[in-house]
């Protein structure tokens, strides 16, 4: 009886190591756009080199998805690339992931003028509004 409950496990963990995602390449500093051409897997274009943080991707990332919907189109999403992570920037911020469908983690919120800053950054009213970028404790 243990030895069948091993083989299930020890099956339901290889299944889970299977995965359909395609692999990637990522060049280091390079930051990528995830194209998703109509039946057809994703692949990355380059957008910028030398991109010293993910943080620098996701604002090339933002240009980007600001210029499409200036432009005329609707996405307001855009999916990107850097150093074998994946920045999905929106309305609502960044968020990263390891895998295109996986878990995403939340990395960056908009301000109340719609700037990107890390969340603790973030200035909030009685609602949880954000209402400003915090300013630098220093200069106090």
């Amino acid at each position: 009886m243990r030895l069948a409950v091993l083989a299930a496990f020890a099956g339901a963990a290889l299944l889970g190591a299977c995965s359909n995602e395609p692999k990637y390449e990522f060049a280091e500093g390079a930051c990528y756009f995830v194209a998703t051409p109509d039946n057809a897997p994703p692949r990355l274009q380059k957008i910028a080199d030398d991109q010293p943080q993910l943080e620098q991707c996701a604002a090339r990332l933002e240009e980007m998805r600001l210029r499409f919907l200036r432009m005329g189109g609707s996405n307001q999403e855009v999916t990107g690339a850097y150093q074998g992570r994946f920045i999905f920037v929106d309305r609502e911020g960044v968020k990263i992931g390891k895998s295109l469908n996986g878990s995403r983690f939340f990395a960056m919120a908009r301000t109340g003028d719609g700037r990107l800053a890390i969340p603790g950054a973030i200035q909030r009213d009685e609602t949880g509004r954000p209402v400003a970028v915090a300013s630098d404790p220093a200069a106090k």
